[in-house]
C-alpha cells in the first residue's frame, strides 16, 4: 500500500517525539529518586546521565557532605535546563521554579540571574508572557548590577523575544539593538548570532525585509564559523522569510529547502515548524496550494504539541487560505481557531507589565546618555588600562607559575625558565585575539591617555590582581577581603576600580578568573576541565563551564577542542 507523504511526515514527527521522550525517561527516573532520596549519591547519579547524554562537559561530583540545599539547587536548576532543551517545557517550569528560591540564597547574582532568565524563555514557549515579562524585567535588573555587558546582552535579548510574542516589535527594536551592542562589547559571537537572529526578526515583524535579511545573513555566517549546523539553518529560513516577502521567491524556496530537511534531521522541531509556515508561504505565492497545505498542517502538528500559540495561530491562517476555495468548511475551522488563539496571547496584564517596564527601559537610557556625556575620554583610557592590565597579567602569570602547589608544578616550572621574550609575545597575541574581551576592562571613565594613568593607579591595580589571585589560589574569592586587605570600605573599593577600569570587583574579579582559565586550557593539557575549574576558584564544574561560555561563547570542552583543531 502507498504511503502518502502526509503520513510519512506524521510518523517523522511521532519517531522525533517518541526518541525526545525516551531520552528524557531515564533523565526523569533519577529525578524521582532524587526527589524521594535528595542525597549526594542520587544527585551524582542524575548528573552522570547528564553527562553520557554529552549534555555537560564533565559529571558534577558531590561529596556526603554536601547540603541538601545545594544539592537541590543543582539538580534542579539542571533539570530546568534538560527538560527545556528537550522542549518538555511544564516539566522545565516545574523545576525551575523549585530551582528558584535556592538560587537566590547566598547572594550569587550570576545563579539567580540565569534561573530567572531561564523561567522567563520557558514562559515564553509556554505563551505565559506576563511571567515571562517578570522574570526577564528581574533577571535584567541582576544584570545591570552585575556590569557584565555579555548578560545584559542575554536578558535584553530575552525582553525582545516577549515583545515579540507580545507583539509589539517597536518597543522589542530597541532591546535587541541595546542587546547587540553589549554583545560585541563583550564578544561574544554566540550571543551576537542569536541577537542579529532576533533583529531579523523584528524588522521582519517591522516590514522593513531588506534589514530582516542584512540581520540573518550576519546571524547565518557567524553560525557557520561557529559550527552549529541547525542554527545555520535556522538563520536560513529567516532569510527564507525576508526573501518571500521581497518577492524574490525563488531564493526562498532555495534558502528554505536546504533549511527543513537539517532542521528535521537535527530534531529542532521549534524551528521546523517556523520553516515550514514559510515554505507554506512559498508555495501560496506558487499558487501550489495542495504543497502549502501540506506544509502547514505539518506545522499544526508540530505546534499543537508543543503548545506554541503563537506559531500555530500563523500556520492556522495559513491553511485557511490554502483551503478556502477547495475545502470552505476545513477553511472556517481554521479562521475561528485562529481568532482564539489571536485573543488569547495577549491581554491586559501582559500589556501593563510590559508597559511598566518601558518606562523604566527609557529612564536607564536617559542616565546612560547623561553617563556618556561626562566621559569624555573614553577610547583614551581603553588604550592606556589595556597596557597597564596587559603588564598586570604577564606579572600575575609569571608569580603563578612560580608557585609550587599542585600536579601542574612540571609544566608549570618549564614555563618560568622560558624566554621572557617570547611570553610577552605570547600575551601580545593574546591581545590581539580577544581584544574586545579586554576592552570591556577598560571602557570606563577616568584618565586620559595612557601616559596620565598614574603610577598610583599601576601600583593599585596591580595589589588589587595580587590579592585577587592569592584569593583564587586559596579556592574563594571575596571582595570584602579584598578591600580589607586594601585598608579601603568595599564601596571605595568600587568606586576606585570602576575609575580606573570602568567595571565593578565582581567583573574585574570574573575577568581574571577568566584569563587563568583559558591560560591553563592553552598551556596545560594534562589538566581536566574539573581541575581547570578548581584552580580558577569554582567548587563545581557547571558554574565553572556556564562562566566560561558567557566570556568567550563556548564551553571549556569546544575550546580545548578548537584549539587542537
Amino acid at each position: 500500500m502507498k504511503i502518502s507523504t502526509e503520513n510519512k511526515i506524521f510518523a517523522v514527527l511521532l519517531l522525533i517525539f517518541s526518541a525526545l521522550h525516551m531520552a528524557g525517561a531515564e533523565v526523569a527516573a533519577l529525578l524521582d529518586k532524587f526527589n524521594e532520596s535528595p542525597t549526594a549519591a542520587t544527585a551524582n547519579a542524575f548528573f552522570s546521565q547528564l553527562n553520557a547524554e554529552q549534555f555537560t562537559d564533565v559529571p558534577m561530583h558531590f561529596s556526603s557532605a554536601t547540603a541538601v540545599d545545594t544539592l537541590r539547587q543543582q539538580v534542579w536548576y539542571w533539570a530546568a535546563e534538560y527538560f527545556y532543551d528537550g522542549q518538555d517545557y511544564k516539566q522545565a517550569e516545574a523545576y525551575g521554579l523549585k530551582a528558584l528560591p535556592l538560587c537566590k540564597v547566598g547572594g550569587n547574582r550570576v545563579v539567580e540571574g540565569d534561573c530567572e532568565n531561564l523561567l522567563a524563555v520557558i514562559y515564553i514557549r509556554l505563551a505565559e508572557y506576563d511571567k515571562a515579562a517578570a522574570h526577564a524585567q528581574a533577571c535584567h535588573a541582576l544584570d545591570q548590577r552585575s556590569g557584565d555587558p555579555d548578560a545584559m546582552s542575554s536578558s535584553l535579548n530575552t525582553l525582545a523575544a516577549i515583545y515579540m510574542a507580545a507583539r509589539q516589535p517597536q518597543e522589542a527594536e530597541k532591546y535587541v539593538l541595546r542587546g547587540l551592542e553589549l554583545s560585541k562589547k563583550a564578544n561574544n559571537p554566540v550571543r551576537q548570532a542569536v541577537l542579529n537572529g532576533m533583529a531579523s526578526e523584528v524588522y521582519h515583524t517591522l516590514g522593513d525585509e531588506q534589514k530582516a535579511l542584512d540581520y540573518a545573513r550576519v546571524a547565518y555566517d557567524l553560525e557557520v564559523k561557529l559550527g552549529r549546523a541547525d542554527k545555520a539553518a535556522m538563520r536560513q529560513a529567516q532569510m527564507g522569510a525576508a526573501l518571500l516577502w521581497l518577492k524574490r521567491t525563488d531564493e526562498a524556496k532555495q534558502m528554505l529547502m536546504k533549511a527543513i530537511p537539517v532542521l528535521r534531521e537535527a530534531g529542532n522541531i521549534q524551528s521546523l515548524g517556523i520553516a515550514c509556515n514559510q515554505m507554506g508561504g512559498v508555495m501560496l505565492a506558487e499558487k501550489n496550494l495542495d504543497k502549502a497545505a501540506q506544509y502547514y498542517r505539518e506545522a499544526i502538528d508540530i505546534f499543537v504539541k508543543l503548545k506554541d500559540y503563537y506559531n500555530e495561530s500563523h500556520a492556522r491562517l495559513g491553511l485557511y487560505n490554502a483551503v478556502k476555495d477547495s475545502d470552505p468548511t476545513l477553511a472556517m475551522q481554521q479562521m475561528e481557531r485562529y481568532k482564539a488563539l489571536k485573543d488569547s496571547i495577549y491581554d491586559s496584564e501582559t500589556a501593563e507589565s510590559l508597559g511598566r517596564h518601558s518606562a523604566e527601559y527609557a529612564n536607564e537610557e536617559l542616565l546612560l546618555e547623561n553617563a556618556s556625556q561626562r566621559t569624555t575620554t573614553r577610547n583614551a583610557i581603553i588604550i592606556g588600562v589595556m597596557v597597564a592590565l596587559l603588564l598586570c597579567l604577564m606579572a600575575v602569570v609569571i608569580w603563578w607559575i612560580m608557585r609550587k602547589r599542585n600536579r601542574v608544578q612540571g609544566a608549570i616550572n618549564e614555563q618560568l625558565s622560558a624566554n621572557i621574550d617570547e611570553l610577552r609575545e605570547q600575551y601580545k597575541q593574546l591581545h590581539i585575539h580577544y581584544d574586545n574581551a579586554l576592552k570591556t576592562i577598560g571602557a570606563g571613565a577616568g584618565t586620559t591617555d595612557e601616559q596620565e594613568l598614574s603610577d598610583a593607579d599601576r601600583t593599585f591595580i596591580e595589589s588589587a590582581v595580587n590579592i585577587i589571585n592569592e584569593q583564587i589560589n586559596a579556592g574563594k574569592i571575596d571582595v570584602a577581603t579584598v578591600a580589607e586587605r586594601l585598608n579601603m570600605s568595599q564601596y571605595q573599593l568600587r568606586q576606585r576600580i570602576v575609575s580606573i577600569t570602568g567595571e565593578n570587583p565582581q567583573a574585574f574579579m570574573q575577568v581574571i578568573r577568566m584569563r587563568r582559565a583559558r591560560y591553563l586550557l592553552d598551556n596545560n593539557p594534562q589538566l581536566n576541565i574539573t581541575e581547570v575549574a578548581q584552580l580558577c576558584a569554582y567548587n563545581d564544574t557547571p558554574n565553572f563551564t556556564r562562566a566560561f561560555k558567557n566570556a568567550f561563547g563556548i564551553t571549556p570542552s569546544q575550546y580545548v577542542e578548537r584549539s587542537r583543531e
